[in-house]
C-alpha cells in the first residue's frame, strides 16, 4: 500500500470514530494491516485505532448477548414459552454475529499482527488482544467450545504474561491491563476467584511500588487501570470475608494523584473510574 492510501485509511478511520461508524472504523483499519508489507508492523496509533474499532464492534454485542440473556431467563422464570423461543432465537443470531467477528480479528491477528510484532510492547499487546477475544467467545459458548476457547484465551495471556513480566516495568499500562483482563479471565470464566484477586493484587502492589517515577502521561494511564484492578478486588472480595478497602497501598494510589498532578486531573481519573464501575456486578476490563 502507498504511504498516502495508508494515510487515508488511517484518517477514514478516524472520521468513522467521531461518527460512531464502528464497523466501516474496522474495514479502514484491516485495509491497513493487511496491505503492509510482510515483517512491517502497525504503528502504536495504527494498533490502537484497530483494537478501539474491534472494541467497539464487539462491545455492543457483547451488552446486547446480556440484555437479552437476562430477558430470556426472566421469561423462563414466568413461562412464557413463545417469549423464551423468540428471545433464544435473537440471541443465537447475536452469538453467530459475536463469532464472525471474534473469528476475524483472531485471523488477523494470527497471519498479520502477531508475526510482525518485533518489540516487547507489540508482542504483549497483541498476545492479550488475542486473549481478549477468545474469551470473549468463552463468554457465551458452551461444551467443549466453550473449553477450547477457554484454553485459548490461557495460552494467550500467558504468552504476553511471560513477555510482560520479562520486558515490561509494572507499572507499564499494558502490563497492567493485561494483569487486569487476565485476572477477570480467573474469575469470570474459570470459576477461580482466589487466582483472580492474587493476580490483581500482586500486579497492584507492585505498580504502586514504582508508581512515582512515572512521567505524567504514563502516569494517568497507569493510575486509571490500577483503580479498576482496584474496583474488581472490591467488587470480587464483597461476599468474602476480605476487602482491600482499607488497604494502604490502596489509599497511597489517591495520596500519589492529589501529590504528582493538579487537582482536576486528579478528578477526571477518578470521574473515569467512576464511570467504569457503574454497575458494581460487572467486572472491569480494558
Amino acid at each position: 500500500m502507498a504511504s498516502s492510501a495508508r494515510e487515508e485509511n488511517v484518517y477514514m478511520a478516524k472520521l468513522a470514530e467521531q461518527a460512531e461508524r464502528y464497523e466501516e472504523m474496522v474495514d479502514f483499519m484491516e485495509k491497513v494491516a493487511n496491505s503492509l508489507p510482510d515483517g512491517q508492523e502497525l504503528s502504536v496509533e495504527e494498533r490502537n485505532l484497530l483494537s478501539v474499532a474491534y472494541k467497539n464492534v464487539v462491545g455492543a454485542r457483547r451488552a446486547s448477548w446480556r440484555i437479552i440473556s437476562s430477558i430470556e431467563q426472566k421469561e423462563e422464570g414466568r413461562g412464557a414459552s413463545d417469549h423464551v423461543a423468540a428471545a433464544r432465537d435473537y440471541r443465537s443470531k447475536i452469538e453467530s454475529e459475536l463469532s464472525s467477528i471474534c473469528a476475524g480479528i483472531l485471523r488477523l491477528m494470527e497471519s498479520r499482527l502477531i508475526p510482525s510484532a518485533g518489540a516487547a510492547e507489540s508482542k504483549v499487546f497483541y498476545y492479550k488482544m488475542k486473549g481478549d477475544y477468545y474469551r470473549y467467545i468463552a463468554e457465551f459458548k458452551v461444551g467443549e467450545v466453550r473449553k477450547e476457547a477457554a484454553e485459548n484465551t490461557f495460552a494467550a495471556y500467558k504468552s504476553a504474561q511471560d513477555i510482560a513480566l520479562a520486558e515490561l516495568p509494572p507499572t507499564h499500562p499494558i502490563r497492567l491491563g493485561l494483569a487486569l483482563n487476565f485476572s477477570v479471565f480467573y474469575f469470570e470464566i474459570t470459576n477461580s476467584p482466589e487466582k483472580a484477586c492474587n493476580m490483581a493484587k500482586q500486579a497492584f502492589d507492585e505498580a504502586i511500588a514504582e508508581l512515582d517515577s512515572l512521567g505524567e502521561e504514563s502516569y494517568k494511564d497507569s493510575t486509571l487501570i490500577m483503580q479498576l484492578l482496584r474496583d474488581n478486588l472490591t467488587l470480587w472480595t464483597s461476599d468474602m470475608q476480605v476487602s482491600y478497602d482499607n488497604d494502604p497501598s490502596f489509599l497511597l494510589l489517591g495520596l500519589c494523584a492529589a501529590k504528582f498532578f493538579p487537582i482536576h486531573i486528579f478528578s477526571f481519573l477518578k470521574f473515569a473510574y467512576v464511570l467504569s464501575s457503574k454497575k458494581k456486578t460487572c467486572s472491569c476490563t480494558i
